[in-house]
């Protein structure tokens, strides 16, 4: 191994299982949080104050590579810390203006910088770079992701499996697309669209932060991207009252709160995945299609949600591969340059490829 020793820093569902993925991989894991977990893990675990920047570069001697799994207003600072001590940065925030600020200390890192390396943005992105390397000429690539409840109640037809400041972060934050081969930022919760996914009806529109790097990285090739969540139909007219019509998008605290409440999480949910690309190949058109549905199921031990270990595992597969040398040592690492086959053939990757009973 290039390096074995991890520090996977916020040790609940995601944190705990991608600490014991890298654990059975072969690296020496340390977790790190506020609080013990309330069960017996595999691994070292330390409690400390990971708030406070300087308890972090402390703690974070001796390690080779982090992993955060911590909110994504606290990762600023462990990609402070990371950076200062000339190690390896990982983490799964949509958050575009932390990922902005870890962008530009990628400049001058010794490690490798490697922010949103969850579902979305992600492994989603892996499967639409390896679908727009397919054509001679891309005009379009779509993502769609929904992590959902298997069996939706009420109107909203939804449970709180993520962070709730997360997905208020993603309704209510503008969303970078590009647009007839225009870069720009549009609204959230709009450019509204139906679409099935193995025969489910569901309902698309723009979240922020799901395309990560991508706008970027295909400006002048590629016409039109984009990234949306899905969810079951009506979801969004009732999201958009809520935020708009009664003001809670001046109160995100108190609208996260509110929602967990009502639609707290549940065990048995569901991941979509719709990734589509159209271009020209030899003069034809054509067009590529990755539909899937991921349902819960055991991973390093563990019975887990579909959200949880789609997450876990994807970040997981990106450090392995970091280790093997496949990809880069320094700077900054954006998701669109991994390889799929590659992410697919590690020990975490190859969960994606097997088929999950429902």
């Amino acid at each position: 191994m290039s390096f074995e020793r991890v520090a996977v820093l916020g040790v609940g569902k995601v944190g705990f299982l991608a600490a014991s993925l890298l654990r059975e991989a072969g690296f020496t894991v340390t977790g790190f949080d506020l609080r013990t977990p309330s069960r017996p893990a595999p691994f070292e675990v330390r409690t400390a104050d990971i708030t406070s920047r300087a308890t972090l570069t402390s703690e974070l001697v001796g390690v080779e590579a982090v992993l955060s799994c911590l909110p994504y207003h606290l990762n600023r600072d462990v990609a402070v810390a990371a950076h200062a001590l000339g190690v390896h940065y990982f983490d799964l925030t949509e958050d575009v203006a932390t990922t902005q600020a870890i962008v530009d200390m990628s400049a001058t890192s010794a490690g490798l910088m490697a922010p949103q390396c969850g579902l979305a943005p992600g492994f989603v992105c892996i499967v639409a770079a390896s679908q727009a390397a397919r054509f001679d000429t891309c005009r379009s690539i779509r993502m769609r992701v929904g992590a959902l409840p298997q069996h939706p109640t009420g109107l909203l037809g939804y449970a709180f499996n993520w962070s709730p400041e997360g997905v208020v972060n993603e309704y209510l934050n503008d969303c970078e697309v590009i647009e007839e081969g225009v870069r720009k930022w549009v609204s959230s919760m709009e450019w509204h669209e139906t679409l099935y996914v193995l025969g489910t009806q569901l309902e698309a529109f723009t979240t922020s932060g799901g395309l990560g790097t991508m706008c970027e990285t295909y400006l002048g090739k590629v016409d039109n991207l984009d990234y949306k969540t899905m969810r079951y139909p009506g979801h969004m007219r009732l999201m958009n009252f809520f935020f708009h019509e009664l003001l809670m998008r001046q109160r995100r605290e108190l609208a996260g709160e509110i929602l967990t409440h009502a639609k707290p999480p549940v065990e048995d949910d569901v991941v979509y995945i719709h990734v589509a690309s159209e271009g020209l190949v030899d003069g034809h058109l054509r067009r590529h299609e990755f539909v899937r549905a991921y349902y819960p199921r055991e991973a390093a031990g563990l019975r887990n949600t579909a959200i949880a270990w789609t997450t876990a595992a994807s970040v997981a597969a990106v450090i392995e591969l970091v280790c093997s040398g496949v990809l880069p040592q320094s700077g900054l690492l954006r998701q669109e340059d991994i390889p799929f086959d590659a992410f697919m053939a590690t020990a975490t990757g190859r969960l994606f490829a097997q088929p999950i009973p429902t």
